[in-house]
């Protein structure tokens, strides 16, 4: 049980990937930025030092390079889905939050992005 709202972050994980619906973006890397704020008891971490007792977000980071670096997606909606499940799934984070940047996908404008929230908590 989960003591008040405890959550670990990452912030700002960039990677590069084939990312788009259009020919030309199919054909190069373009950079995708996340940020993640996952729900997680810290208490029991907090107690021992000991990062058995915590959500290791250098292993979740790593996984989601490594999805993210091979992956192919048309649309940061479904990258986004597919890297909100690798994270509820594999590392039993009961709840997220997940915002999947494109910079520069629109002339003129610094960064678009999707922000989805993912779980029960």
């Amino acid at each position: 049980m989960m003591n008040g709202r405890d959550l670990v972050l990452i912030e700002g994980l960039e990677v590069r990937t084939v990312i788009g619906i259009y020919d030309w973006e199919r054909e190069i890397r373009q950079t995708v930025r996340l940020d993640l704020e996952m729900a997680w008891d810290i208490s029991k971490a907090g107690r021992s030092d000991d990062i058995a007792d915590t959500l290791d977000y250098k292993a979740v980071s790593k996984r989601l390079i490594s999805f993210v670096e091979a992956s192919s997606f048309g649309l940061i909606e479904a990258l986004a889905e597919a890297c909100a499940r690798i994270v509820l799934d594999e590392f039993r984070v009961p709840w997220l939050r997940l915002q999947l940047s494109k910079p520069g996908a629109v002339r003129g404008s610094e960064n678009v992005a999707v922000l989805i929230e993912r779980g029960a908590a």
